[in-house]
């Protein structure tokens, strides 16, 4: 028996489990099922990703066989047309002579203010009132001066009648009569002097009233009741001269070669719909050197739409000019400036780098760059290259 049982310790037992056996087989053929899965999939996707590329080749060679097609473009000659010069311009709005009131008088506390920002005044109206109540008083004495001053005269001048009737029969002397008379001219000095002051306190009392220089419209009030003021103040209100407004245009030197005082303008208010009728008064002697403009100042009427300090669009009739006329679609623009195409004899597109003027309902004038005997290309210019072939049908060129 000892025997036997270290026998069955020295031999090994493998037990062998049936169940996990089973599990291992079960995962073995599901990944073997993922990776014939993944294979068809790569595989799918590889061959549609090929067959529209095969396709979208098909429909290159379809569009370059389309390329290879002559357009056909919309051309005319534009010839030559008497073309109105319009001026374009901005500028700010402001009164033609704006006058800034103030003080002429010492000064004070104001009393009242008469008018407000907007109202007409006609020249010589009070427009404020300062208190004048010392003034008052200082003339009341200077005016009690004067007849002290001309009852004075008065004895004076009738000592030196006594004197000079007695002077005769030996009872005064000349010198006596000389005293006299020079005490009868003093006394009647005595009076202009106490007049004088007396007029020139009433000529203060007189500027204490702020009146307005002319006739006009206040466009600015910068004085209340209460407010002390000093003598010679300035800006308490702003006038335009007359109602009188004007626009301040600023033009290039080129443009302001070509205006002339007496022009006629239309001035557009930023914001509003209407247009005033002007006409160009004055024109800047001097460029500035920095901006290297000019200002244009256009004369126009006063209405409501018009506000100084405002801004505004101004375009300036400068007499007509002859040149080419183009549809606005026929003139393009990229980094390099304006340009068109023109047809050449060879049927090519080739660019024209063109100076344009005005631009309005009626089409762009030329001013450089075409003489008006070209075969212009009026629409399709952006899809067209330079030296691209093309064929060409005319239309009729713009009155």
């Amino acid at each position: 028996m000892n025997r036997e049982t270290r026998f069955e310790r020295d031999e090994t037992i493998v037990v062998v489990d049936d169940s996990r056996r089973r599990r291992n087989l079960i995962l073995a053929a599901v990944v073997g099922i993922l990776v014939l899965g993944l294979a068809y999939f790569f595989f799918s996707r590889g061959s549609d990703q090929s067959t529209p590329a095969a396709g979208s080749g098909t429909a290159a060679a379809g569009q370059g066989k389309r390329g290879g097609q002559v357009p056909t473009v919309s051309v005319i000659v534009p010839g030559r047309s008497q073309v109105a010069s319009i001026i374009t311009a901005s500028g700010a709005l402001a009164a033609r002579r704006d006058q800034p009131v103030g003080a002429a008088g010492q000064g004070g506390r104001v009393t009242a203010v008469l008018v407000d920002a907007g109202t007409w005044v006609r020249a010589g109206q009070v427009l404020a009132t300062v208190d004048r109540s010392v003034q008052a008083q200082t003339s009341a004495q200077l005016s009690a001066a004067v007849e002290s001053a001309r009852a004075s005269a008065a004895l004076a001048q009738n000592e030196y009648d006594r004197s000079a009737a007695l002077v005769g029969r030996g009872f005064v002397s000349k010198a006596d009569l000389d005293r006299k008379r020079a005490a009868r001219d003093q006394a009647q000095a005595q009076v202009r002097v106490a007049q004088a002051q007396l007029g020139a306190t009433r000529a203060g009392i007189g500027l204490l009233d702020i009146t307005a220089p002319s006739a006009g419209l206040v466009l600015q009030r910068n004085l209340e009741v209460g407010q002390v003021i000093g003598p010679g103040s300035q800006g308490l209100f702003r006038l335009a001269r007359g109602g009188e407004m004007e626009m301040r245009a600023q033009l290039s030197q080129q443009d302001i070669a070509k205006v002339r005082v007496g022009m006629p303008a239309s001035v557009t208010p930023i914001g509003s719909s209407g247009s005033v009728s002007g006409s160009i008064w004055q024109v800047a002697p001097v460029i500035d050197p920095n901006s290297r403009q000019g200002e244009v100042r256009i004369a126009i009427p006063y209405g409501p739409g018009i506000r100084p300090g405002g801004f505004a669009e101004a375009r300036i009739s400068a007499g007509a000019t002859t040149a080419p006329l183009l549809p606005q679609s026929a003139v393009l623009a990229d980094d390099e400036g304006n340009y068109v195409f023109i047809i050449n004899d060879c049927n090519e597109a080739e660019r024209r780098n063109v100076k344009i003027g005005a631009v309005d309902d009626s089409g762009v004038s030329i001013l450089g760059g075409l003489n008006g005997q070209e075969v212009v290309v009026v629409s399709a210019g952006p899809f067209l290259n330079p030296g691209q072939k093309v064929n060409p049908r005319r239309q009729a060129a713009a009155n």
